[in-house]
């Protein structure tokens, strides 16, 4: 069972997805709010996976990506975008992201996206 942090600014979307990955037997081990507190969190709690928005306040995902990829090169991370974010996306793929899922988050898609990146 993949052990997931969760990184939104959005309660909405954080519960949302909490709700989606719980549902499907995954772990939600953390949630953070921003880029920095997801590097905080990462450190303290060791996810198998990271959900990361790419739109927050403080710290915006695609740094945040970049900085926990520095703690641990081999850190597993999903970008969670709203439509139109293609080139944000791109940008965090090169920066190490593994996938992305286009935020309103459809179940399947979630859990596809997540058991592929786990392996």
């Amino acid at each position: 069972m993949a052990r997931v942090l969760i990184v939104d600014d959005a309660a909405f979307m954080r519960m949302m997805l909490k709700d989606i990955l719980t549902k499907n037997g995954f772990e939600v081990v953390g949630e953070a709010v921003n880029g920095l507190d997801a590097i905080e969190k990462f450190t303290e709690v060791q996810p198998d996976i990271v959900t990361m928005d790419i739109t927050m306040p403080e710290m915006d995902g695609i740094t945040a990506v970049k900085k926990i990829r520095a703690i641990n090169p081999q850190a597993k991370i999903i970008m969670c975008s709203a439509m139109g974010q293609q080139p944000m996306v791109l940008e965090a793929i090169q920066s190490g992201a593994k996938d992305f899922i286009v935020k309103p988050f459809q179940a399947d898609r979630v859990i596809e996206s997540i058991s592929k990146v786990v392996g």
